[in-house]
């Protein structure tokens, strides 16, 4: 399918469970449809509750140089040099042009710690569990591990409590501001932000960047902190998952439903995604 120049392709993605294995974390299933998209001149961005640093790694691995939105939408990570002019509402750091949305992880940190006297035992989150309790509730390797405890603007919490006290948890985290999105394994407490809105918000600079008549962007997602941003594309593709069922949109058009699973199922959906795509441009 050749691109017209009138018309901006964007494809946001989930990691986990989505374009990787939830268990394995492998994508080796959706790397002939990646190599495609980047063919056609599609990015494909990053769109994840993962840290800067375990994104930096994904993208040398696929040759990824697209932007990125990190940590559930509390940063958006623009490499230098990748539009002509610097978006507005951006600082430069590292070789990027940042948005930063949320408040720093240090900030939730000590939210977190207020809590400890009375949910103490009931929760524990990646920066006092360390490398070795983020390898027990991940399986993540050490060096894995590692990069997934350098946060920067969120904490991801691991509740064992019951759902009563979770309730009670919950609102004091909203009381004292912060914002707490429910993934497929932890919740992550951060500012008022969400992929949604960070995508919005990128897709308004590439549209800036490069005036087109149309875009035509697709988010891809699985689980219920994907939501915001599967509301919030043209098309949203939901990947079937192995250990829980389709998050619920508001929405019932422009919706795709994986058949297989993780990276299987990214490949298929966004196959379909394409073939829509080439349908639509042939009956205009």
């Amino acid at each position: 399918m050749n691109m017209p120049d009138d018309t901006l392709f964007l494809v946001f993605t989930d990691l986990d469970g989505s374009l990787l294995d939830h268990h394995s974390y492998s994508y080796r299933d959706a790397l002939p449809q990646l190599r495609s998209l980047e063919a056609r001149g599609i990015p494909v961005i990053p769109v994840t509750s993962k840290t800067r640093v375990e994104i930096e790694r994904l993208r040398e691995e696929l040759g990824n140089g697209h932007p990125f939105i990190a940590e559930n939408g509390a940063a958006i990570f623009i490499p230098c040099g990748y539009f002509d002019n610097q978006p507005p509402a951006t600082v430069e750091r590292d070789g990027y042009w940042v948005h930063e949305i949320s408040l720093p992880r240090a900030h939730w940190l000590t939210l977190l710690g207020e809590l400890e006297q009375d949910f103490g035992g009931d929760f524990d989150y990646f920066h006092r569990a360390g490398v070795e309790g983020i390898m027990r509730m991940t399986n993540l390797s050490r060096e894995r591990a590692a990069e997934a405890n350098l946060r920067e603007y969120s904490e991801p919490v691991k509740w064992f409590g019951s759902e009563r006290d979770r309730d009670v948890f919950l609102q004091r985290l909203r009381e004292a501001g912060a914002q707490v999105l429910a993934g497929g394994r932890f919740l992550s407490v951060g500012g008022d932000c969400d992929k949604g809105r960070a995508l919005q918000w990128l897709r308004q600079v590439y549209l800036q960047a490069q005036p087109a008549l149309h875009c035509h962007d697709l988010a891809i997602g699985d689980s219920r902190n994907d939501c915001a941003m599967l509301e919030a594309a043209e098309s949203a593709l939901l990947i079937r998952s192995t250990v829980h069922d389709f998050p619920v949109l508001e929405r019932n058009h422009g919706v795709l439903y994986s058949d297989d699973y993780g990276p299987a199922g990214w490949a298929q959906g966004v196959a379909r995604w394409l073939h829509l795509q080439r349908l639509a441009k042939q009956q205009t």
